[in-house]
């Protein structure tokens, strides 16, 4: 089990991110269009920059949804290894079996 203030800090980097996504996807349009004055795409640079990093997608960690694990997630699930085979050993996941040979 990850520790709580982990979860609870990636949880809020999430919301975060959600919130400011439309804003730094404008201030991003400005600073790569190259027909803009230089001077305008310098400010949309300094606005981007002055947003907080944890608003930023790249800062969101993808995390087991049952245990917080931080490491070896399967995104199409959103479990880590572990939770998954456990899951899947017991019968819990439609159509995935435990290969043996």
């Amino acid at each position: 089990m990850a520790k709580i203030s982990a979860v609870n800090r990636n949880a809020k980097r999430q919301r975060m991110a959600t919130r400011d996504k439309a804003k730094r996807i404008a201030l991003k349009n400005i600073v790569m269009d190259r027909t803009l004055p230089v001077e305008d795409r310098f400010e949309a640079t300094l606005k981007l920059a002055e947003l907080p990093r944890n608003g930023s997608r790249v800062r969101v960690r993808l995390r087991c949804k049952l245990t917080g694990r931080s490491r070896a997630n399967y995104r199409k699930f959103e479990l880590c290894r572990i939770a998954l085979r456990d899951l899947a050993s017991s019968g819990q996941i439609p159509g995935m079996v435990k290969s043996s040979w």
